[in-house]
């Protein structure tokens, strides 16, 4: 199970780290596609609306065959190669971090590492860890996901060049507070609600019926993603809307463009503007990609935590000896 185990634990922090990079790189090339979607909707001004004449995009199959028409099918995989560094990256260093966060609170602390506020807590912390550390990759992958044809950007080189000498460093970390703002909360009942599924999913499937595990790993990770995407899905807005500021001259074929001067600016804008449905725009491929992206990224780390433990184990060195 996700989290430090003292009774049955197998995997070093390296090797959490090394089945995260792992979990990451696998749910990217599967969820790109949906991510995509969701930037377009949440950077669309327009409300996303067949009775709206100046809306680019409408819906979520609308969308589809209006990228595969005017891009080709290579448009939904905009910026996979840093959106794999950020999956990586992120995986690698959250979970990492939870694991070891989680044997400090256990080891110095009177909780214990299954506790699932223990989860809540250590999951907010991991995924902030994460963020900071990977934050310019995503403002990368946000960009390449958001530009249409032609190309302002060439190639991951030429963006970073282009973003540094036009913009400077800091713009790699704009939208950097309201992700901290909303990792936390996400991330944190992420793991939480992903701890008492799991608890409660032992009553349906006998922790024996080894062949139920991993259908049990991917419901639950869903069902944990859609609730906490749910809960948290505004600031993930504000975010993607603040990593394409000064970026607006290669939005113009996609409908109105906006200035925000921060993260109230924002705010403010899309109430008075958009309204409070305006905070919720790609709401649906979200939590599709939430849903899919949770229960794959919880599915795959406890599935190479469990190969990476059968292969140490004193069975499989014997057979190798053998």
């Amino acid at each position: 199970m996700v989290g430090y185990d003292p009774e049955g634990r197998c995997v070093s922090t390296a090797e959490a780290a090394a089945a995260g990079s792992a979990s990451g790189l696998v749910t990217r090339v599967l969820v790109s596609p949906l991510d995509v979607l969701k930037i377009r909707f949440q950077l669309q001004i327009e409300q996303l609306s067949s009775r709206n004449p100046a809306a680019k995009y409408h819906g979520i199959l609308q969308a589809v065959q209006r990228i595969f028409r005017e891009e080709g099918l290579t448009a939904f995989w905009k910026g996979h190669v840093p959106a794999q560094f950020l999956s990586v990256g992120f995986g690698a260093v959250q979970f990492m971090t939870f694991e070891g966060l989680t044997e400090l609170m256990h080891n110095f602390t009177s909780f214990k590492a299954r506790d699932p506020l223990v989860h809540l807590v250590c999951g907010g912390l991991a995924a902030c860890t994460a963020s900071v550390a990977v934050q310019p990759v995503d403002t990368l992958r946000t960009r390449f996901a958001a530009q249409g044809e032609p190309k302002i950007y060439l190639n991951l080189r030429h963006a970073v060049v282009t973003m540094y000498q036009t913009e400077g460093p800091q713009t790699f970390y704009r939208g950097l507070t309201p992700t901290l703002i909303a990792v936390f909360p996400y991330a944190g009942l992420q793991f939480f609600f992903y701890n008492i599924l799991q608890q409660f999913s032992k009553w349906v499937i006998p922790d024996e019926a080894k062949n139920g595990a991993g259908v049990r790993n991917l419901v639950c990770g869903s069902c944990a993603g859609v609730v906490s995407k749910s809960l948290t899905y505004p600031l993930d807005l504000v975010k993607k809307r603040l990593q394409v500021g000064g970026f607006e001259h290669a939005r113009a074929a996609f409908g109105q463009v906006r200035t925000y001067g921060g993260f109230l600016d924002c705010m403010r804008q899309i109430m008075r503007e958009e309204g409070p449905g305006g905070f919720f725009k790609g709401l649906s491929p979200s939590l599709l990609k939430a849903a899919f992206s949770s229960g794959l990224i919880f599915f795959w780390y406890e599935l190479f935590c469990s190969l990476l433990c059968t292969m140490k184990s004193p069975e499989s060195t014997k057979r190798k000896e053998g």
